[in-house]
């Protein structure tokens, strides 16, 4: 028995394999500016594939759809970078009969420490989520947006080293269903979703583990488990001028929008307003069409500005209201 005891004390102090060893922990300093150099790695111009599968039923009488992969070419470009802020911006540039259009398409918004993040809370809502001191220690909020820049969803975590590759996840956040499921009229109306983002050698991945929620009998319920895995291949052949062309015209007026919102959410109390399947909200083809409008000079900027913010203020009530 003794010289059992023995053994494994001396398993105790044996040294560790060197692969399972623990990394020497970086300063907070060093883990700021490398968690920076990651979100802004991902600006850059791609070649883009978005692979989405339904994989596995939690209902015996739902079947899962059929795999979905689709692509295109994005330019995604800092918009804004104060240190602890920084905004993405991704414009989307497809062949429309032989001529490039460019779709402005999601923004992502990162930010160090935050005291409360804007999260989806359920139909055509979105509330402040407050973080405590010790919740908010080292982490970065990522707060996604719709083409319109109204939000889509906001989540919290961590960049870290796992297996040697950093990357940052989320924790589970709920979200809005994407138009590729809305225009469907799914079982499901929501989504409880993990996100992580990670740079690769040749670009960037952005991999979400979606849970498909829906009422059954009154109460929310999974229906189906989806994963997505989106890569960013860094790549110039395509119209990349058309994409600079219509963030030049339009980004005084998007600046504008994004300020709105963010004074929106502030006055009310979050963001409560309608959404359609097609469009996002009830005001995002307008909204859009108006900064369409700004890049062929029919509208001034300050009355596109004036018309949105109408818009705007009009579609939009006070959280719980």
């Amino acid at each position: 028995m003794k010289s059992l005891r023995f053994a494994a004390a001396l398993a105790l102090l044996a040294p560790l394999p060197a692969f399972a060893q623990a990394a020497p922990a970086a300063t907070p300093a060093a883990s700021f500016e490398a968690d920076r150099a990651d979100i802004l790695g991902m600006a850059g111009n791609y070649k883009v594939k978005f692979d989405m599968q339904e994989a596995t039923s939690w209902r015996p009488d739902y079947a899962p759809i059929p795999v979905k992969v689709s692509g295109g070419h994005e330019a995604v470009r800092v918009i804004e970078d104060n240190g602890r802020v920084i905004r993405l911006q991704h414009l989307l540039v497809v062949d429309a009969g032989g001529k490039p259009m460019v779709i402005k398409h999601w923004r992502q918004d990162w930010e160090y420490e935050p005291e409360r993040v804007l999260t989806y809370a359920g139909p055509d809502a979105w509330t402040w989520t407050a973080l405590s001191p010790e919740q908010r220690k080292g982490v970065w909020s990522q707060t996604v947006y719709q083409v319109d820049d109204s939000p889509r969803y906001g989540g919290w975590g961590r960049w870290e080293a796992v297996g040697g590759v950093r990357r940052w996840q989320s924790g589970q956040s709920w979200r809005p269903l994407a138009r590729r499921d809305a225009i469907r009229g799914p079982v499901y109306d929501r989504y409880l979703g993990i996100n992580r983002h990670a740079l690769a050698p040749a670009g960037w991945i952005h991999w979400q583990d979606n849970l498909k929620m829906g009422e059954v009998s009154g109460k929310l319920a999974p229906i189906v488990q989806e994963y997505v895995l989106n890569s960013y291949t860094r790549n110039d052949a395509f119209e990349v001028k058309a994409a600079e062309d219509y963030w030049a015209a339009t980004k005084g007026y998007w600046a504008a929008i994004r300020a709105e919102w963010d004074r929106i959410a502030a006055a009310k109390g979050g963001i409560r307003i309608t959404e359609e399947a097609d469009h996002g909200t009830v005001i995002s083809g307008r909204v859009l069409k108006i900064a369409d409008e700004v890049q062929a000079g029919k509208t001034s900027e300050a009355d596109a500005i004036r018309t949105a913010k109408a818009l705007m203020d009009q579609a939009t009530k006070a959280a719980g209201g």
